[in-house]
């Protein structure tokens, strides 16, 4: 596939692999491979800017990644990866659920789902303790400003509290709070996961969290 593309960018951590790609990817000399860890890698110093990640993500590190590529590849419009089942569907989580949280926030603000597929561990040798699911996604807006993940943590840093008294934890006043909350249509008692992605961005800037 890689004959397909102007260019890859392949991340590998494990140089025992080393011998097998170079067999592999003969004749294929778009293909440049990153030695090393991708949480290190400084992904927006790629040239040429990638516009597609392709990915069976290391699950310990899956949101960070994916949230990492969303805020600093804006080049990138296009996602498929694979990753642990509950993780992918906590960034597919719907407000008001269980596993709805900043994670779900913050993927939603950018990215809309174009495919979702769950995959059995038996599939996979050896066999792993999770199941897995496979998630495609296209860029529909740009990654959440620094006001709005700061927002976002701190609103589901203490999400058995009301959104007032969370906030309060990280600072914020009480009454701006709860009068923001008033000016956008949101009752004092809401709390963190009753607000849509959509919620967050407004809020950020009627709270004055835009830097």
């Amino acid at each position: 596939r890689a004959r397909a593309a102007a260019a890859v960018h392949a991340v590998e951590l494990d140089r025992r692999l080393e011998g097998a790609l170079a067999d592999a990817l003969t004749g294929c000399g778009n293909v440049v491979i990153h030695w090393g860890d991708a949480m290190r890698l400084p992904l927006g110093e790629l040239t040429p800017p990638p516009t597609a990640l392709v990915s069976n993500l290391p699950y310990n590190t899956a949101t960070p990644l994916l949230l990492d590529s969303i805020e600093v590849l804006p080049t990138l419009d296009r996602w498929c990866v694979m990753a642990q089942r509950e993780v992918v569907d906590r960034w597919l989580a719907a407000p008001g659920s269980r596993l709805y949280g900043g994670p779900s926030v913050l993927v939603q603000l950018a990215l809309a789902t174009t495919f979702r597929r769950s995959v059995g561990r038996e599939v996979f040798v050896p066999r792993p303790r999770v199941d897995s699911a496979l998630v495609a996604f296209r860029r529909t807006g740009p990654g959440a400003g620094p006001g709005v993940r700061r927002l976002v943590r701190a609103a589901f840093g203490a999400r058995r509290k009301t959104l007032v008294n969370a906030l309060a934890l990280a600072g914020a006043d009480r009454a701006h709070v709860a009068g923001a909350l008033a000016a956008l249509g949101h009752p004092p008692a809401i709390r963190p996961e009753a607000l849509a992605p959509a919620d967050f961005p407004p809020l950020a800037e009627a709270l004055g969290w835009t830097g």
